[in-house]
């Protein structure tokens, strides 16, 4: 049977029944977008499907069904299936093939969950949130910096599937790595869910250092001379930003923690060594995030005292000159009431004697104002 036969079965587009509705459903769809990077030349969501056998990749052309099969006896290899935002029908075929259980299939078609770690007998179901870094050439209220994804992991008996969601976190490169290592790969469907882990954690770290650096160039904007005139928009956006970051890191802890220390059937004990690195970099990346939001505050809070250092300098200038234009606003205000028996109205001195009078009191206020930092 040809590759594209092979993968039609899989996604159950073949098969008779309700499946077969499945089809005529998709045949009505719009055309699929194919610059998508994981979209299936055949339009369905099927990205790549490998078998690998003592660690090495069989040439693509035989029957799936038959290959999980002997696969599953042999226990020499395993079939790979990765997948990208799969409907509920294209699903159907695969949950049937693999006895996939359907609260993880749920899961796993309609994603937005949390990373987590779920086990449904010879089966186990791993979910974690992908994240990247996207670039800006500066940062606004407005800015986005970080995009999260998820990935799922089904690996059993001679087979992993992956479903992916989002339009990054690729497992294309993963996989030529993987490849290049056969004798880690020939240790089954764990190496791949090892693998995966390491990827998306290894993530975690990369974005987390390109966050610090916006952060640190905010931190320089505001302890700078016009620090108080900073957008605080900007810190608020890091602040959500890095919230969206830490959804997706902090409750993956608790699966790595089982993952490399509790005994479980599908995973190799030589396999949980290298989870229990995996679990190291993933706190240290938690470490991270809790002293950037730390920081964060920090910085919101030398944002918002600095703000009120100004106004309260701002405040004293005006008053200031307030008291200044006080002095002449009091002497001409008096002289300016036109009474007929005023004192000094009819010297010839009375007028430069008021205006040296008004010259001498604001010059003294001056020097007071501008002694004190007033001015």
């Amino acid at each position: 049977m040809s590759m594209a036969g092979n993968l039609r079965k899989v996604t159950g587009l073949d098969r008779v029944g309700g499946l077969r509705k499945a089809a005529r459903s998709r045949r009505g769809r719009g055309r699929v977008d194919l610059s998508h990077p994981a979209r299936s030349p055949l339009g369905s969501a099927v990205v790549k499907c490998v078998t690998y056998e003592n660690g090495v990749r069989v040439p693509g052309g035989g029957d799936l069904v038959e290959d999980v099969e002997r696969l599953r006896k042999s226990e020499d290899g395993f079939v790979w299936l990765g997948l990208h935002e799969p409907t509920d029908n294209e699903f159907a075929g695969i949950a049937e093939l693999f006895d996939l259980h359907p609260l993880a299939v749920e899961d796993a078609v309609e994603a937005h969950q949390r990373p987590k770690l779920e086990r449904y007998g010879d089966t186990l179901f791993a979910v974690f949130k992908t994240v990247c870094y996207v670039e800006h050439k500066e940062l606004t209220a407005t800015s986005e910096i970080v995009n999260t994804g998820e990935i799922m992991v089904f690996i059993g008996p001679a087979f992993v599937i992956t479903v992916r969601h989002g339009r990054h976190g690729s497992l294309g490169p993963l996989r030529e790595e993987l490849e290049a290592h056969p004798r880690q790969l020939a240790k089954g469907p764990a190496a791949v869910l090892h693998a995966i882990a390491d990827h998306v954690v290894d993530d975690y770290l990369s974005v987390t250092d390109a966050v610090q650096e916006d952060i640190d160039q905010v931190e320089m904007d505001v302890f700078a001379d016009n620090g108080a005139r900073l957008d605080p928009g900007r810190i608020y956006q890091l602040k959500r930003e890095l919230l969206e970051l830490k959804r997706a890191v902090v409750p993956l802890d608790r699966p790595l923690q089982e993952l490399s220390t509790r005994p479980i059937r599908v995973i190799d004990p030589e396999i949980q060594t290298y989870f229990r690195d995996v679990s190291d970099h993933q706190l240290r990346a938690t470490e991270q995030i809790a002293a950037f939001d730390e920081l964060l505050n920090s910085i919101l809070q030398a944002h918002l005292a600095q703000v009120s250092v100004a106004q309260n300098a701002d405040m004293r200038r005006i008053t200031a000159w307030a008291a200044l234009i006080a002095v002449p606003t009091m002497l001409t205000g008096v002289y300016g009431m036109n009474f007929a028996y005023m004192p000094e109205l009819h010297w010839r001195i009375g007028y430069p004697l008021v205006m040296a009078v008004i010259a001498v009191g604001c010059f003294a206020l001056y020097r007071g104002f501008k002694r004190n930092g007033w001015l």
